[in-house]
């Protein structure tokens, strides 16, 4: 028995559909609460898990809904149309209705960002008080940065250890200087000294020695390092008073759009993914779930190109990617329409699982209970089991067989609650604590996302070899590693968009590996009648991680040091692996050599 891999990867652009969305929102977002509403962490946490809670209720309604369809075109066939048809329609005015926040709010950062010294600005915090001077405002900060209401804001105790910066007059040194411009041209070292009259600006070069120039230049770095990412805070903590409190309405505008495509994306997310176990015979659905998520891949590829390219044309593109997503969910939809016909694929599933003997419509508890009593009897010779026996072995049976479901599903709900708390954070942590463009963090998601992309087939026949379980262990250790390297050696400085990006690649491998045979594990307990409700009780542990997650990492960055949400994930990661552990079933099954007319044949050779 063979995976037809054309088919799957047909019954895969419902997947690359979902994933196109949800790879620009997860990225693109979180830089729009940040920018239109300066939310905090935590707050932006709240909102993004909006989604995974809705969908927490919805996708397991959804896909026992989808059970129950009986259409010419399928059952999941008319989810995934209307689904994908409402998503788009509403989708474009999320931008739209952040608009006018977002112009406001760009307007009060230009102004701060203007000043191109901090040592006569005043700064004025979130309650209220005032500062004459920055020293005032930095000795605030730096002897109490939890009272302060802005985070870490220009006194992160990370920025200050770094190059022998540990005190608050060294600190102070560096935040008074500003940025000067320097230019070396022929051998020659110059400053630029700007004026401004009559609204006009005036440069002039001023001829510098080699070491005025080298001290400017590590003043200009030190600055960009412990001064830039401080105002970007407390920039985001002026949007937030001057502007999201005084004009309330405009977010909860924003969030009722935004409640409304969510409930559009997840009327068809679990019709989308239980289209694959449909028409993939059990043996070969974890090889068929890396080709679906490959095909996700795709998708999440497509939305990287959008928001990479927009963010590299514009500073706030946010309207325009909207856009542009939306375009490309209406291409896939309609290769997916031309290409895919459900009823027949599904027909010729159950054709092939006749073939080789198997089945898709049995409860996996049954026959693993069935093949015990079986084995049972072997052992004792012609004495055959008593009812009593048949009956207590197949309850002890189903007691292991809840246990795992439970165990797989526990391990999940932990590794979403440590990968996602990264993933949502991603394009915030790059662009605020690194010290990255948007652009930057946008290359760094995309390459991790391609480079392992490769893995997908590689991945699926893995889960052949060794199984599921172990696989799954493997990518739970692969992402371990990936975080902790991250929290021990990735720091703001020159190298770190460097070393995050080669360590976040590590644990993109482990998602690949975990996402791929983690569903098939969950599938492998259902019949061919109760897919969409198992596929809704997968969600159901993904998307309540989910819903939670985002709010305890952003309490965990807005009290703790930002490097600390890599060590929470960490934890969640570990916990995942110890359920996944102790897990006996949902393995996959040896996949048939031949099919059972071959295999008598050669029984009477």
């Amino acid at each position: 028995m063979k995976l037809n891999y054309k088919k799957t990867i047909k019954v895969g652009l419902a997947f690359g559909i979902i994933m196109l969305f949800w790879t620009a929102y997860d990225f693109v977002v979180p830089l729009l609460l940040e920018r239109a509403f300066g939310l905090s962490n935590s707050l932006r946490g709240v909102v993004m898990g909006i989604d995974n809670i809705l969908s927490l209720f919805l996708l397991p309604i959804f896909g026992k809904w989808s059970d129950n369809v009986n259409s010419r075109r399928g059952k999941r066939t008319p989810f995934v149309f209307f689904g994908t048809i409402l998503s788009v329609v509403i989708m474009i005015f999320v931008p739209i209705t952040a608009s006018s926040q977002l112009k406001d709010a760009t307007a009060l950062r230009n102004e701060i960002y203007a000043v191109e010294s901090t040592a006569d600005f005043t700064y004025t915090a979130s309650d209220g008080r005032a500062y004459e001077s920055s020293e005032q405002f930095y000795r605030m900060m730096y002897e109490t940065p939890a009272a302060s209401g802005v985070g870490y804001a220009y006194s992160d105790h990370d920025y200050l250890k770094l190059n022998d910066k540990n005190s608050l007059e060294a600190y102070l040194a560096v935040a008074n200087y500003g940025v000067t411009e320097i230019e070396k041209d022929g051998g020659k070292y110059y400053r630029i000294e700007t004026v401004v009259s009559d609204g006009t600006r005036i440069s002039d070069k001023v001829e510098i020695t080699e070491e005025e120039y080298d001290e400017i230049k590590v003043h200009n770095e030190e600055y960009q390092k412990f001064v830039e990412p401080g105002i970007a805070v407390f920039a985001s903590e002026e949007v937030n008073v001057k502007i999201t409190k005084v004009h309330p309405e405009r977010i909860g505008v924003y969030l009722a759009v935004l409640f409304l495509v969510l409930v559009a994306m997840a009327s068809f997310r679990s019709p989308a993914v239980a289209l694959m176990p449909d028409v993939t015979p059990k043996p070969l659905r974890s090889q068929a779930n890396a080709m679906i998520n490959l095909m996700g891949g795709i998708g999440g590829a497509l939305a990287f190109v959008i928001y990479t390219v927009g963010f590299l044309l514009a500073e706030n593109p946010f309207v325009q990617i909207f856009a542009a997503v939306a375009a490309g969910m209406v291409a896939l939809l309609v290769a997916f329409l031309l290409l895919v016909n459900e009823p027949k694929y599904v027909e010729e599933c159950r054709e092939e699982c006749a073939k080789y003997g198997i089945s898709n419509d049995d409860e996996a508890v049954e026959i693993h209970s069935e093949k015990q009593h079986t084995d049972n009897q072997e052992e004792q010779g012609a004495e055959p089991l008593s009812a009593e026996e048949i009956a207590l072995a197949k309850k002890k049976h189903e007691r292991a067989f809840k246990r795992s479901f439970f165990f797989i599903l526990a391990s999940t709900f932990m590794w979403f609650m440590g990968y996602n708390a990264i993933s949502s954070n991603l394009s915030v942590y790059c662009t605020k604590v690194l010290n990255q463009s948007a652009a930057v963090a946008s290359v760094i998601s995309g390459v991790s996302m391609a480079v392992s992309a490769i893995a997908f087939i590689p991945v699926g026949m893995l889960a052949v070899k060794i199984g599921r379980r172990k696989s799954v262990l493997l990518g739970f250790g692969l992402s371990v590693v990936s975080f902790v390297l991250v929290f021990l050696f990735v720091k703001p400085d020159n190298l770190a968009k460097y070393l995050f990006a080669i360590f976040y690649l590590i644990s993109g491998f482990g998602l690949i590996i975990t996402n791929v045979n983690t569903f098939p594990m969950v599938l492998e307990l259902s019949s061919s009648s109760s897919v969409g409700k198992y596929t809704g009780y997968y969600y159901i542990s993904t998307m309540s991680a989910q819903a939670i997650t985002p709010f305890i990492s952003g309490l965990v960055m807005d009290y703790f040091e930002d490097q600390y949400l890599f060590l929470y994930s960490a934890v969640c990661v570990v916990i995942a692996f110890v359920f996944m552990f102790f897990t006996r079933y949902g393995d996959s099954k040896p996949v048939p050599a031949a099919s059972a007319l071959e295999y008598l044949g050669a029984g009477d050779d």
